[in-house]
């Protein structure tokens, strides 16, 4: 049986505490981040460099994750930033390694 889809809100900026935020909502968060940071697609993201990863929620329904979505954006910055510290309290990336499988090997030949 196969799994159930799953679906993302989540938060990307350029470096900690930035003065840039972007809330979105995804049913394939990797590919998304992957995006965001290769600036694949333009708009807002690319042209911020909104490329770290840094607050992300699952849901099973669609309509829950885009209701949270709403639900962030609509927040003053003060709350987003609890929000993100509160599972992610250095600003890490939290895809930073996500993509490392698949760089080919600096000796590789």
């Amino acid at each position: 049986m196969p799994s159930a889809k799953r679906y993302f809100v989540y938060i990307v900026t350029n470096r900690p505490r930035s003065h840039v935020l972007y809330t979105g909502v995804t049913g394939r968060l990797s590919r998304r981040v992957f995006e965001h940071k290769n600036k694949l697609v333009p708009g807002f993201t690319s042209r911020y460099n909104l490329t770290r990863l840094v607050y992300y929620e699952c849901f099973v329904y669609p309509d829950a994750a885009i209701a949270r979505e709403k639900e962030i954006k609509g927040w003053r910055r003060s709350k987003k930033i609890r929000l993100i510290e509160s599972m992610n309290p250095h600003w890490w990336d939290l895809a930073e390694s996500w993509f490392d499988l698949y760089k080919p090997a600096a000796n590789a030949r």
